[in-house]
């Protein structure tokens, strides 16, 4: 049984075909064929460029490579019409027919014709890891949103995903949050807002001990004694990490997100002083200043400290850990890491560590610019942060103005829902539709504007079909579009039957590149195909037939657009 695949790797596996049986002499071992999409529709809808490349392999004008390759995919049934470009461009426009049939597939395939190409591998991603005793705040929104949406495409495409939640619970602020606990601690304050307050006493600590030695020497022994396992500073952490965990998840509930693990670095204590046995035994370990370092100087990646003077273990340790584990208990083919661009040395540095110590998984580092408001930056340390909850609670007030607005005649529990589909959208979107390693700067405008590439605007292109949908069946309440053939008829229909045809497209090369942005513009172009169809083509005055055909038509443009948002993890209210 042949593999679903896209329409590109249909058409390249057919050119490949036909390569290798006309230039079976000369051609490179590794050759693979590639197709991709036309940038002027005059062109066709795809083209290949491989016979310009092939041209020194095999010693031949391009041309004339081309014209052998074009004659061995005469009769195929995808293809309306095949030209010859320039000196070896081939076009390709596919049959309408062949399209139809496509979307047709598309509409009652499971997995709307997304090929499973994961099946049988696993994923881990490590992505959004917040600190214990800290609020999340905008500096953990790309993470979160990005890692989401990675998890979300690579289960879309077959991936067994393991999503886990890195939680900072461990290391050297704990000793300065025991001090300002025993000595700033506002009991009220911590039953109202548990995190806050946490944070408020770890700012006061921390600003004490920037003001008096001792007090940096005495949260130093806490630490100390934490780490020793004293059971008074145990149960005290332990308290930190549940009241943490259960503010966290709120937020997470707010957004949508979900996790598999939910392992602290503390969950990886036992295994640190292990790491510097395979070290030692990979002859890898050297001593300097008194610290326990690799070199990784040939690389050009510096000295990797693992062990401090003081006898401490660093982040890199402790990450080094966390992949044997992985590798132990899920076999991955894949750890996606998903943090901001700092930590890019740091990463280069453990992964090189890792392969070093014979780990062969796969180890990516999904790196991405930080976000930002135009009027703001942040500091935890400083006390100058902007919450992540205050945000979310922005968004959605900002929203339900935008519903309240719009449709008065909703219940004002369903405004709410929808304002909180609406706000927390624009917020994810705002992030997914940009470039991962790009600065973003966030700015309302933007984020919830209903003529631009928004979530907001996406989703009432949603909205807009459901309506014309449900006019459809008040005035034809016999009617039956899911059983009318779909009729491509019109040059602007066709263009929409593409479109929707190239959603498997754009979901495999956003998981594949890790770039949820593509499957974003992606969405932004269908709705905007939309729009100019539905501007220009009758849909409830067409003869009937044709109206029915349309119906099925945008109704799958629809689903498409819901089905491309969620892996976004954004949601589409049918009513905004």
């Amino acid at each position: 049984m042949l593999k679903l695949q896209t329409i590109d790797q249909e058409l390249a596996s057919a050119v490949q075909e036909s390569i290798v049986q006309n230039f079976s002499e000369g051609l490179p071992e590794d050759f693979k064929a590639s197709v991709f999409r036309t940038s002027d529709p005059r062109h066709g809808d795809y083209q290949c460029n491989d016979c310009m490349q092939l041209a020194k392999a095999l010693r031949q004008a391009p041309r004339g490579i081309a014209e052998k390759v074009v004659a061995g995919l005469e009769g195929h049934a995808a293809l309306e019409k095949v030209e010859l470009a320039g000196p070896g461009f081939i076009n390709f426009t596919l049959s309408t027919e062949w399209l139809e049939n496509r979307i047709l597939f598309l509409e009652s395939d499971g997995q709307r014709g997304i090929p499973q190409v994961g099946e049988g591998q696993t994923v881990v991603v490590d992505y959004s890891s917040p600190n214990v005793a800290k609020p999340m705040h905008i500096g953990h929104i790309r993470s979160t949103v990005i890692g989401n949406a990675l998890d979300r495409l690579h289960r879309a495409c077959g991936f067994n995903v393991i999503a886990d939640n890195h939680l900072g619970d461990w290391g050297t602020q704990f000793g300065l949050i025991l001090m300002g606990y025993r000595n700033f601690l506002d009991k009220e304050a911590l039953e109202v807002s548990p995190v806050a307050e946490l944070e408020r006493i770890y700012v006061a600590s921390y600003q004490k001990s920037k003001e008096d030695e001792s007090w940096l020497d005495a949260a130093r022994d806490e630490l100390v004694k934490l780490q020793a396992g004293d059971e008074e500073n145990l149960k005290l952490w332990k308290s930190f990490v549940e009241l943490s965990l259960m503010e966290f998840n709120k937020i997470y509930a707010r957004l949508d997100v979900r996790f598999d693990l939910e392992r602290g670095e503390s969950f990886y204590n036992d295994r640190l002083a292990g790491i510097l046995d395979k070290l030692k035994a990979a002859e890898l370990l050297q001593e300097s200043d008194g610290a326990q370092i690799v070199d990784l100087e040939e690389e050009k990646l510096g000295v990797c400290i693992v062990q401090k003077r003081d006898g401490g273990f660093n982040y890199a340790t402790t990450d080094i850990a966390t992949v044997f584990s992985r590798v132990e208990e899920f076999s991955p083919a894949t750890i996606l890491y998903v943090t901001d661009e700092r930590q890019q040395r740091h990463f280069q540095q453990f992964f090189s560590v890792s392969k070093k110590l014979g780990i062969e998984t796969d180890l990516q580092h999904v790196w991405f610019g930080l976000m930002r408001l135009p009027e703001a930056t942040f500091s935890t340390r400083e006390g100058n942060v902007i919450k992540l909850e205050a945000l979310l609670d922005e968004a959605e007030r900002r929203a339900l103005e935008m519903v309240k607005a719009s449709s008065p005649d909703l219940s004002p529990e369903v405004q709410a829902q929808v304002a909180s589909a609406v706000g927390i959208g624009s917020i994810k979107y705002a992030d997914l539709s940009q470039n991962p390693q790009s600065l973003v700067t966030f700015t309302w405008e933007k984020a919830m504007a209903l003529d631009g590439n928004s979530a907001p605007y996406l989703q009432y292109a949603h909205a807009r079909i459901r309506s014309v949908l449900d006019k459809y069946a008040a005035q034809f309440p016999e009617g039956k579009p899911e059983e009318a053939p779909y009729q491509l008829a019109e040059p602007l229909e066709r263009d929409l039957g593409l479109k929707i045809a190239r959603f498997p497209e754009a979901v495999l090369m956003a998981t594949r590149t890790y770039r949820p942005n593509l499957l974003a513009d992606y969405l932004f172009d269908l709705a905007q195909t939309y729009s100019t169809y539905h501007q220009s083509i009758p849909f409830l005055r067409a003869e009937p037939g044709v109206r029915e055909s349309r119906m099925r038509l945008i109704a799958l443009v629809a689903d498409t657009l819901k089905d491309g948002l969620k892996l976004l993890g954004i949601e589409t209210p049918n009513r905004i």
